[in-house]
């Protein structure tokens, strides 16, 4: 499956949400079919996507039956925060079958949870101290079905650690806007982007999609992402800078539309970027949304790549998403 293709999946849901939202089907069964929606089932807000937010019914957050994407899914500060929690939990859970049988551990005081849940650590990371050691049948099962578990935790957290470590991911820096500009007196859709590492990206490729919200003839509201193509969708080598174009003429989906026109319809640019890191030996990718009020018109990007005293080239990143106006009466929308 294609980055495009989950890109357009995404971009139906959302759609789906926005027609429930704005009564898209005729009489009174949306509403009835989003109350039933929302009795029936959990919410899922995905809020990663350039600020704008995907709401999908009938998913869970968190399915149990997937631990592995769960771990992997999750923010480093929400994985720190389940891994502490679940250290806990084991420990007390065995602190309280020690608990369960008073007596089994030598040099720990009866009754004495915390003595319990301190011996538990130990035995859980196979430390050992001396101090406190089962000491009856009993002390000793329990202890060797902690130290089973505690291996087993400790190669499983390892491995996820490392596997978060290990993903490769983009550090591909966006325009704060697009822009509606003439060149080569056509008006033409600009994207600037640029590759913020210190390494060479090759094999680059970018897809670009607009989710326009229409009406049938049926009067049927609903949200349909249109492919823009690109006069240049992939470059042999990123090394800097690269400003993805679509010409706006009457074959394309932006064709007739001003910036109003484009707010009524609540467009929606959705950009896709996948590249060859060599620096990771692995294929990045990533995805950058641009809502309507991020298009302007009559504008073009400043400079950004300009040429040094020793004819090297360099870009000034900082200039990524400087913009400047067109000259009057050049032609910028459609």
């Amino acid at each position: 499956m294609s980055a495009f293709f989950r890109m357009a999946q995404k971009a139906k849901l959302f759609g789906r949400k926005r027609g429930e939202e704005g009564g898209g089907t005729s009489g009174e069964a949306a509403p009835a079919r989003t109350q039933y929606y929302r009795k029936r089932a959990a919410t899922m807000r995905v809020s990663a996507f350039g600020g704008n937010d995907l709401v999908k019914h009938g998913a869970s957050r968190y399915d149990l039956r997937d631990p592995y994407h769960i771990a992997i899914d999750l923010s480093w500060r929400d994985f720190a925060l389940a891994f502490v929690g679940a250290e806990l939990a084991i420990n007390t859970v065995f602190a309280l079958f020690y608990l369960a049988s008073p007596g089994c551990i030598a040099n720990a005081r009866p009754g004495s949870f915390f003595d319990a849940f301190s011996f538990s650590i130990e035995t859980l990371a196979t430390v050992g101290y001396g101090v406190m050691a089962p000491v009856t049948p009993y002390g000793h099962a329990v202890s060797t079905v902690e130290i089973v578990c505690g291996m087993a935790f400790t190669a499983i957290m390892t491995g996820l650690v490392f596997i978060r470590f290990s993903r490769p991911r983009p550090k591909i820096l966006y325009a704060k806007q697009a822009v509606i500009t003439s060149h080569n007196r056509s008006p033409t859709l600009m994207l600037r982007i640029a590759n913020g590492r210190l390494t060479l990206l090759t094999h680059a490729s970018a897809r670009l999609g607009v989710l326009l919200y229409e009406k049938t003839a049926e009067g049927q509201s609903f949200r349909h992402l249109h492919e823009l193509h690109l006069s240049i969708s992939s470059r042999p080598f990123f090394p800097l800078t690269w400003t993805l174009m679509h010409h706006i003429d009457a074959k394309s989906p932006l064709y007739g539309y001003d910036a109003e026109q484009l707010a009524q319809a609540d467009a929606q640019l959705f950009m896709t970027i996948e590249a060859r890191d060599h620096a990771l030996s692995a294929f990045v990718y990533d995805l950058h949304i641009y809502s309507h009020a991020d298009i302007l018109f009559g504008m073009h990007y400043a400079d950004a790549v300009m040429i040094d005293d020793q004819r090297r080239s360099f870009a000034d990143l900082h200039r990524l998403s400087l913009v400047e106006p067109d000259e009057p009466g050049a032609p910028c929308e459609s």
